[in-house]
């Protein structure tokens, strides 16, 4: 049997040192996983269990070199855009109900991310009951450094996380300031579904998100794990 119209291209992350490509899966996406941020949004910043959305894998788009920056178009139907710094885990394998000992045995690596948000229309489905899809899973709305093997970097559990606004700093954290941990994660999302090699999960964001325009260069970074710079246009 053939395919009635031409399948969609495998979407890949440059693995850093290498000429290889991550596959990308799926995307999944934590939410307020640093308290700070929960506060600034309005929550409360206690240990609750943790919430996901996901975007989809056409999503990405690569924004690796920090001498050349990516041009990321602004979204349509929105006023409010607002950028979201995130550490991004890379999965090798999967499974359901994942151990929290052995959740690390199943990351190939780490990266760097923004989880670009129509926040008007994300607070205006949540002021509806409605998902949150058009505010989170919009085209070029997860820009992406390079990936790091973990077996090249280690599991960083600490380090700065870090993004400037045409060269203000907005966001700056430690990951060790994460409520849930990349392992508590990935055992957790393991219970809600089936986890597999090529999902990314960014694991949330400081706080200091604020609007970006066109003409605006995003330039993130996290210790050890490279760097996202994007201009929008």
């Amino acid at each position: 049997m053939a395919y009635v119209v031409t399948p969609p291209a495998t979407v890949g992350v440059p693995v850093n040192g290498t000429g290889d490509l991550f596959p990308v899966r799926r995307i999944f996406c934590v939410g307020r996983n640093y308290a700070a941020h929960a506060r600034e949004m309005g929550h409360d910043p206690d240990r609750e269990p943790p919430f996901f959305f996901t975007k989809p894998a056409d999503a990405i788009v690569i924004c690796a070199d920090p001498r050349n920056p990516t041009k990321v178009a602004y979204p349509p139907a929105t006023k409010n855009l607002h950028h979201e710094m995130e550490l991004v885990v890379a999965m090798k394998s999967g499974g359901s109900d994942i151990p929290v000992e052995k959740a690390l045995e199943h990351v190939f690596g780490y990266g760097v991310g923004l989880d670009m948000t129509r926040r008007d229309l994300q607070n205006q489905a949540k002021d509806m009951g409605r998902p949150w899809d058009m505010g989170k899973g919009f085209d070029q709305s997860a820009p992406i450094g390079e990936i790091y093997p973990a077996a090249k970097i280690g599991h960083p559990s600490k380090g700065t996380i870090q993004l400037d606004v045409n060269g203000k700093t907005r966001q700056k954290s430690d990951l060790n300031a994460l409520i849930w941990s990349v392992p508590e994660t990935i055992s957790y999302l393991s219970g809600l579904v089936a986890l597999a090699a090529g999902d990314l999960i960014y694991t949330g964001t400081p706080d200091g998100v604020a609007a970006v325009v066109r003409g605006d260069t995003l330039s993130g970074f996290v210790d050890g794990c490279g760097t996202v710079t994007c201009t929008l246009v």
